[in-house]
């Protein structure tokens, strides 16, 4: 159905004043305490709690547990997210990346997550329009009121350009910005809340307030349609570069919360008639995506999202089309390149040389075995050394995946955004699977070692790379007469004197400043005894300050009784902190 501008029946006119004010009652309802109130009545009524704390250190000390009691879990965690809007169900789909995290029947569960949901009224879609686009309304001919979708931050509508193109419309629900910023302030405290709540060496370890902020960019970026368009036109100028047989369709313009774009009239990937390409034509748009995905990540980027409800096949040109870049990220070329080098140590059967690149990744924490880590990260490799690469179990995003959960395993500080390059490649291999299954995905990753080589070394020795280090170099070398002088000035004067400050990593701080709190309580009960002993013990008779002896002594032993039982509470719930191995 089009809501033509020009028909034969004018619509009457909007009273966009009337919309406007109901926009803005339903961006007033939306108030942190409401929200906390709802967020919080939502996970009791669920039976969630601090549940996720729970599986998260079950998850990272490896124990098995009760899959249906997990699966259970999932379920209410998914139903809760659902209920709590958009900010929680875009929470839950980057929590599906974090398989390292979370025991594999809640991420199951949590990928069955709704992200369609009713569309808005089209009078508030109109509203948003009319009000962002410099023409408002009269950009288009004709605009369809129902929706091609609607998801939870966006629905998409079709409609025609006055004299050009049709197009596809996409406009950001006009309160899920506020809601997102709301919400976020409430999980920012959950999460450190979380935080605390975890052993000390899952503390060493994760930073979950780190993982919320990467989460928060991620989706702040999804609700900028001028930033969407942006990755459009970038990646369109490297696809048509690169890659004949995969495109991004055209930009229109953007601006805030509308975005118009090429309408793809096609199919989905997963969706296409199996006789409408060539074998060739498949393998083609295989190499292409696969290929093209390596060098973008090695460029710095990545799509996190570059499943089958996101390709489509165009009916026009047989191109496989990219129509979502909502979850994109960058990724530093050095992370990107010590993957690419994994995977080529593994097609040699240099697992050895495998898990010491991969624990380039990883940070140590005072808790980490490294002799254990790099065993385990050998051991991870090796299962993969002429393993076909075209199954669920063996593929490259999986790979980082089983690695990353090694790493917090073993209590080591892994970057956050491995997790969703994992996905990313995970997508694009089950996509690249779906669409030319004859052909192994690894294979054709293997077959682009040669660029992805050249890009390695081109990298690490452009001139702008090594441009610091000629500039500090050159440094040493024009002022080495001189600090060599001034060293010998020293020794012939003996004043040759050496500084060691030792620093402690902020847990032992925290562990040394519990000892010395609670020995200075031990110290202080020992002093009251004792106090209301000599007292006692002084008075030969009568009263002191007023008091009874037995009315001193009995205070005394009382203050005792309370630290000494507070004591022992403290060190028994330090106890229960404690992992259990």
């Amino acid at each position: 159905m089009h809501a033509s501008i020009e028909t034969a029946k004018p619509k009457p006119e909007r009273d966009w004043a009337a919309v406007g004010a109901a926009i803005e009652e339903e961006l007033a309802a939306i108030t942190a305490g409401k929200r906390r109130r709802k967020i919080i009545a939502t996970l009791v009524k669920n039976g969630l709690g601090m549940v996720l704390g729970d599986a998260i250190a079950h998850k990272l000390r490896g124990k098995k547990g009760d899959h249906d009691y997990w699966r259970h879990i999932g379920r209410r965690l998914r139903l809760a997210f659902e209920e709590l809007g958009p900010t929680f169900i875009k929470l839950g789909q980057v929590l599906v990346t974090r398989q390292d995290l979370l025991p594999e029947p809640i991420t199951l569960e949590l990928e069955r997550l709704l992200d369609r949901v009713p569309p808005i009224e089209f009078a508030k879609i109109e509203y948003i329009l009319e009000r962002e686009l410099p023409d408002g309304l009269e950009t288009f001919e004709w605009i369809e009121e129902e929706p091609l979708g609607s998801a939870s931050l966006a629905q998409v509508y079709k409609a025609k350009l006055k004299d050009g193109p049709v197009v596809a419309v996409k406009v950001v629900r006009p309160t899920v910005e506020k809601l997102f910023q709301t919400d976020i302030a409430i999980i920012k405290n959950m999460a450190a809340r979380l935080q605390k709540r975890l052993p000390p060496e899952l503390q060493a370890a994760l930073d979950l307030g780190g993982l919320v902020q990467d989460y928060y960019s991620s989706a702040m970026d999804e609700l900028d349609m001028t930033e969407e368009a942006r990755k459009m036109r970038e990646m369109k100028q490297k696809y048509e570069r690169r890659a004949e047989h995969v495109t991004v369709p055209h930009v229109y313009e953007a601006t805030k919360s509308v975005l118009i774009m090429e309408y793809i009239d096609g199919w989905l990937i997963k969706d296409f008639p199996v006789d409408f390409l060539t074998f060739e034509e498949r393998v083609n748009i295989m190499i292409d995506l696969v290929h093209h995905y390596v060098q973008t990540m090695l460029d710095g980027h990545y799509h996190a999202d570059a499943h089958g409800s996101n390709i489509m096949i165009d009916k026009r040109t047989k191109k496989a089309v990219i129509i979502d870049w909502g979850m994109t990220g960058r990724m530093d070329s050095i992370m990107a390149q010590i993957l690419m080098r994994v995977i080529l140590h593994i097609q040699l059967n240099q697992a050895e040389d495998a898990a010491e690149v991969f624990m380039e990744l990883m940070s140590p924490t005072i808790y980490t075995d490294v002799t254990k880590l790099k065993d385990e990260l050998r051991t991870l490799t090796l299962n993969y050394v002429s393993a076909h690469q075209g199954s669920s179990r063996y593929n490259y995003g999986r790979l980082v995946l089983e690695a990353t959960a090694i790493g917090l395993r073993n209590y080591c500080k892994v970057p956050n955004g491995l997790a969703l390059w994992a996905k990313g490649f995970s997508a694009t291999e089950g996509t690249a699977r779906w669409i030319c299954p004859e052909i192994s995905y690894g294979e054709v990753v293997e077959a682009y070692e040669i660029p992805i080589l050249k890009s390695i070394l081109g990298k690490r020795f452009n001139f702008r790379a090594n441009a610091s280090f000629v500039a500090e170099t050159a440094e040493m070398i024009a002022t080495f007469p001189r600090r060599f002088n001034k060293v010998l000035e020293t020794l012939s004067e003996n004043k040759w004197r050496m500084t060691v400050q030792v620093q402690t990593d902020p847990v032992t701080r925290n562990m040394l400043n519990q000892i010395a709190n609670r020995l200075a309580l031990s110290l202080i009960t020992f002093a009251i005894i004792m106090a209301t002993g000599f007292i006692v013990a002084s008075i030969p008779g009568g009263t002191f300050l007023g008091m009874e002896k037995t009315t001193i002594a009995n205070i005394g032993l009382a203050a005792s009784v309370i630290l000494v039982v507070f004591l022992g509470w403290r060190l028994f719930r330090t106890r229960r902190q404690r992992p259990r191995f």
